[in-house]
């Protein structure tokens, strides 16, 4: 859910901030009666505007943030979440390698960690940093129309901003590594090259061969999301990059197969040697089959981890049983949950869920999309 979020007054933070305290001492055995607690945050935030968290709430509240997740269907392993607190950094220059530095740990050598690095929170006399980049890892798109598009045609706003912005491009192959954007509490938005080591790239091939290795495909193996907003007791970490590991629908069934993205259907409908003549054929739907076949093959085949969308569907089902034995109630957003290729053949397609706000999420704050497009980067 597309959140619009304003600066929060002292009683919403406090309201948000006592629900989470809360919670936390609930659901950590060790931590005892939350009073005391709540009583240094009511007199923290009397005196200063807002208050801060102590690390065991840190890695707890991203974690909840994910187990809140109501678009993700990975939950299951929320508990796994790696935290890296970084709440001392506020500089463009530190962000950025510290995102770098994130990528390579993720990655652990293709056995995909789920990651969260955490940096300074928004307080009452500044804002907190921003990654306007969508993701830590994106393509270039070259050109401003997806049938001329080389690369990732939804980067192509954020590509020729960085062009007038002074970066040089790649070599026009269609998977540049776009530079990452970030802005520092007090400084504009700048660019900083993604360096190659800290990307691992899966080459896409096909189980069949086919000459498919001859086209160049590719993608990375790391989806870490840098432009949502981690909100955890009514602190605003505007800049919390965070990472799963990939369902193999996200790349060959949107990445490589959107019409705004890669497009790649007709050309896949083509080498199978399909009747593109008619939809009646069915040639989009045995194209797609084959593309998600591809990526599936080549990350197992390159050992790096990856998820298929009917394990997932399973372990999301299962994971909704776990939440509720403990007495939790489960969000989730139907059209996201449903993978996007074969919904009916999955479990999750056949029940209906409630799409349930947190006051402990990631969420989209106000101009997030638009800068992940670069509007207003130049």
């Amino acid at each position: 859910m597309e959140i619009l979020q304003q600066r929060s007054t002292t009683a919403q933070v406090w309201q948000a901030a006592e629900e989470f305290i809360r919670l936390f001492h609930r659901e950590n055995a060790g931590a005892g009666d939350p009073r005391d607690r709540l009583a240094a945050v009511r007199a923290e935030l009397a005196d200063t505007g807002t208050y801060v968290h102590t690390s065991a709430e840190l890695v707890h509240g991203a974690r909840v943030a994910w187990r809140n997740s109501n678009r993700c269907i990975g939950r299951l392993y929320w508990n796994s979440l790696r935290v890296r607190d970084r709440r001392g950094l506020t500089d463009a220059d530190t962000i950025a390698a510290e995102c770098f530095d994130h990528l390579r740990e993720a990655t652990n050598g293709g056995r995909v960690r789920p990651t969260i690095t955490v940096f300074a929170p928004e307080a009452p006399d500044r804002p907190g940093p921003l990654i306007w980049s969508e993701q830590l890892v994106r393509y270039a798109g070259y050109g401003d129309h997806p049938s001329i598009t080389v690369g990732d045609a939804r980067n192509a706003p954020l590509t020729e901003a960085l062009l007038r912005l002074g970066w040089s491009g790649g070599a026009g192959t269609p998977f540049d590594l776009l530079p990452l954007v970030v802005q520092g509490v007090d400084d504009k938005p700048r660019w900083f090259d993604t360096p190659a080591d800290a990307v691992l790239e899966v080459p896409i091939g096909h189980p069949d061969g086919d000459g498919w290795a001859d086209w160049g495909l590719r993608w990375h193996a790391v989806p870490a999301i840098s432009n949502m907003c981690l909100e955890i007791g009514g602190i605003h970490y505007s800049a919390a990059p965070f990472n799963g590991w990939y369902m193999g629908t996200e790349i060959g069934a949107r990445n490589l197969a959107d019409t705004d993205r890669y497009n790649l259907l007709p050309a896949v409908a083509r080498r199978l040697g399909l009747d593109t003549s008619s939809d009646r054929s069915l040639w989009k739907d045995r194209a797609l089959v084959e593309l998600n076949r591809a990526v599936l093959h080549s990350f197992d085949r390159a050992g790096v981890t990856i998820a298929d969308h009917h394990s997932e569907s399973r372990r999301f089902l299962s994971h909704m049983e776990r939440e509720e034995r403990k007495g939790r109630e489960v969000g989730a957003d139907w059209s996201w949950i449903v993978p996007p290729m074969s919904g009916a053949a999955t479990p999750v397609f056949h029940r209906t869920y409630e799409d349930r706000p947190s006051s402990t999420a990631y969420v989209h704050h106000s101009g997030a999309q638009e800068r992940a497009q670069g509007r207003d980067l130049v």
